[in-house]
């Protein structure tokens, strides 16, 4: 196939797979564009990037400028939700091509009158797009190229930068020639910055022993809404299997008066779409979450496809399960766990589609009924990657405001894979980073290669499903080191509370998993326990609502610090507006020292100008003066969050 375009365009970025998948941003974030555009020979060439919403029916652009090495960049702002498309466009720009080859020859004396009247022909084209003033100077221009008195006048105009701007702001592009075009998906905010607790509701009674319902949940909004969370998360609220019902500590001989696993969803009581009986009903649960929305959290709602041995589904649509020859269904095991009270969706079955719909169903039931935008998706990565991508972009279509956070704490390129497909953000490895060379490689990571284009992190200490060993009969000093890692580390986190917050981490004897887990049985706390731990928490948490640089993650640079007990990092917002200094000591037992270097360069100071650090948990300010700077951190507050006043 002939094709006469001279531009080449190569190594369009940001772009993943090809441009098989979108890249994520969030409303009014930047979008930079990078590309290799070149042209055979020495002709000037131009370059845009084209981007528009899928609403819209013309192309905005930004002009992209030379980096160096044919490496050209440009930036543009998304401004609403949803998909948008971008594309980088090249050309031959004969008319600056012109300008920059009669400018030498007037450099070189050249008599240059032909060159006049050629750059007429540059010049009448752009008359119709001119402003009024525009146009009286590119008639000005035409006629004094073409007059050989005004010869002086005319190769000053020839040359000047009035005529660049033109040129530039008016481009012929002749043969064109476009990148292919590739996606974006724009959510809202709380898909970067989101702070996130998760309880049981069946734990929220003030009486021990009796199960909590949603009119007791609704007390413990103002504690969680005034410890600084935006999003409560409960684990499955629907009826819980009977048949092999798990028993405490998950033992598989439960007793009548076991409550079993959240996770084990279905019985006589219904499916996916109900309610436990014993949590309350449908416009109870809408109450609770009107409450939330009143004190500005929001409810994310746990979506596990899966199904009890008694979950209606199972005589309703056999054709969902896969049967064995003696009429039973293997139940769900993830080795060396076995989970007998959950049988797995059988997703290869021929009724398939029907089968699809409704996990659909299941979605959309609780966004228009009860108005749930947050998803929290156990085990994704069990289910198959394009039916996540279809459900996903079929709820996004009529939902935009949803999220979907999957929990999937498996290999990387599954957990990449799952990002890719369209959830929006993804739990992480951070669970087990715990040394200073781990957090900085596991960060560095996420943040400069390309996962930091469509895998936004949410840093969890905890979870019900993982007690770290690091956390195991731990003191105090050591619950604030990992909270304050996580929430300055990661844009959107969470912790599984009151058992966080109260460190209560009693383990099975060598395994990372609870002692007498919450899982598996109805807890009762003292919900209004306040100690140090719960003070920092809340402190901490209205720093993040307060700071940009703390809303977004990838905006980080690690400083050098002579301690590997010690961490430091430098967060800044789009407009370096707001500057902050992190520094955690990881020693929750020792008093630990160092000496920490200030990224001058990035602060866009000299060495011996003043900087002002302000303690934003404390409170106090220190003038420094020099680029390296003594620090010492004690156990009983290990952490500093300092903001840089320049």
């Amino acid at each position: 196939m002939h094709n006469q375009r001279r531009v080449v365009i190569d190594a369009v970025k940001p772009q993943i797979n090809c441009g098989e998948f979108f890249i994520k941003r969030i409303v009014n974030e930047i979008v930079n564009v990078d590309a290799h555009v070149i042209v055979d020979g020495h002709d000037v060439i131009a370059a845009s990037v084209l981007f528009k919403h899928e609403n819209a029916k013309k192309w905005s652009e930004s002009r992209m400028h030379l980096v160096i090495n044919d490496e050209w960049k440009a930036s543009f702002r998304v401004e609403k939700q949803g998909f948008y498309s971008y594309k980088v466009q090249g050309w031959v720009d004969h008319a600056l091509n012109w300008q920059h080859g009669i400018e030498r020859k007037i450099d070189d004396n050249q008599h240059v009158k032909s060159e006049l009247l050629e750059g007429v022909l540059y010049l009448k084209p752009l008359i119709k797009k001119a402003t009024k003033e525009e146009q009286q100077y590119l008639k000005y221009c035409i006629e004094a190229f073409g007059d050989e008195s005004k010869y002086n006048e005319a190769i000053k105009e020839a040359v000047s930068s009035e005529l660049h701007d033109i040129f530039v702001k008016y481009p012929e592009k002749h043969l064109a020639n476009e990148s292919k075009e590739l996606q974006i998906y724009v959510d809202r905010k709380k898909a970067l910055f989101s702070t996130w607790y998760e309880f049981f509701p069946r734990s929220s009674s003030e009486v021990p022993g009796k199960h909590g319902t949603f009119k007791d949940c609704e007390r413990l909004l103002p504690r969680i809404a005034e410890m600084g969370f935006d999003t409560l998360y409960f684990p499955p609220i629907h009826p819980i299997g009977e048949v092999n019902r798990k028993g405490r500590n998950n033992t598989t001989d439960a007793k009548p008066d076991d409550s079993g696993s959240t996770w084990g969803i279905g019985s006589k009581h219904g499916g996916h779409k109900d309610i436990h009986p014993q949590l309350g009903t449908v416009n109870e649960f809408k109450a609770l979450v009107q409450k939330a929305k009143d004190l500005n959290l929001e409810v994310a709602m746990d979506y596990a496809l899966q199904a009890a041995p008694d979950h209606p589904w199972v005589t309703d649509h056999p054709d969902w399960f896969k049967w064995r020859p003696d009429g039973t269904v293997q139940y769900a095991e993830n080795p060396p766990k076995k989970y007998q009270d959950i049988l797995p969706i059988y997703w290869e079955g021929k009724d398939y589609k029907n089968l699809w719909q409704e996990c659909l169903d299941i979605l959309l039931y609780w966004i228009e009924e009860c108005g749930i935008n947050i998803f929290r998706v156990d085990n994704p990565h069990t289910k198959p990657y394009y039916f996540w991508n279809w459900a996903i972009s079929e709820v996004k279509k009529k939902h935009p405001d949803v999220i979907f956070l999957s929990e999937a704490f498996t290999k990387p390129k599954v957990m990449q894979q799952l990002a890719k497909q369209g959830y929006t953000q993804s739990y992480t490895y951070f669970t087990w980073r715990n040394s200073k060379h781990e957090l900085t490689e596991y960060i560095t990571e996420l943040t400069q290669t390309d996962q930091r284009e469509y895998m936004r992190p949410n840093f969890w200490p905890n979870t019900p499903d993982i007690n770290p060993y690091h956390l195991q009969a731990s003191n105090e000093s050591k619950y604030i080191q990992r909270y304050v890692l996580a929430a300055t580390l990661s844009s959107n986190i969470g912790i599984y509370g009151p058992v966080f917050e109260q460190m209560l981490d009693e383990p099975i004897p060598g395994k990372e998993e609870y002692y007498m887990s919450e899982k598996f049985e109805v807890k009762h706390y003292d919900w209004f326990v306040q100690n140090k731990l719960t003070t920092i928490i809340s402190k901490v948490n209205h720093i993040r609502h307060q700071h940009e640089a703390l809303q977004q993650t990838n905006n980080i640079k690690f400083c050098h610090i002579g301690n590997d007990n010690l961490m430091a990092y430098y967060k800044w917002n789009e407009a370096r507006t707001d500057e902050l200094l992190i520094i955690v000591s990881l020693d929750h037992y020792y008093v630990q020292q160092g000496t920490v270097q200030l990224p001058l360069n990035d602060l866009g100071i000299h060495p011996g100008h003043q900087i002002t650090v302000n303690d934003l948990v404390t409170g106090s300010s220190y003038n420094w003066y020099n680029e390296w700077n003594f620090i010492e951190l004690h156990p009983t507050l290990p952490f500093h969050i300092f903001k840089i006043n320049k």
